[in-house]
């Protein structure tokens, strides 16, 4: 994952990936799950960007992340876009390239 990339970049990415996918009558998201999500893939991308950082320091990236995020049209319309499946999937991932694989 680039250095460059955030959060919010991804998550629009995955959201407009994930659009087609979720058109229909499938259970989507919660707004607490889309919450989940988000902090999910924030540590997800802080861990993988700073190895070897204080957990002090990650927390404190996290949250940037996450903040950033909050603002962000993809974050807004995750509990429209993304399926129950999807969120399963994304929740369980151990990576943040496994994360965005169960949005696309």
């Amino acid at each position: 994952m680039s250095g460059s990339r955030t959060v919010v970049r991804a998550l629009l990415a995955a959201a407009v990936m994930a659009a087609p996918a979720a058109a229909g009558c499938r259970a989507k998201a919660s707004s607490s799950q889309c919450d989940q999500l988000l902090d999910h893939y924030a540590l997800l991308v802080v861990t993988e960007k700073f190895p070897d950082a204080s957990t002090a320091g990650i927390e404190a990236e996290r949250e940037r992340e996450k903040n950033e995020a909050r603002g962000d049209d993809a974050f807004k319309n995750c509990s429209s876009q993304v399926s129950e499946a999807e969120f399963r999937c994304a929740i369980g991932a151990r990576s943040a390239d496994a994360f965005e694989k169960c949005l696309e």
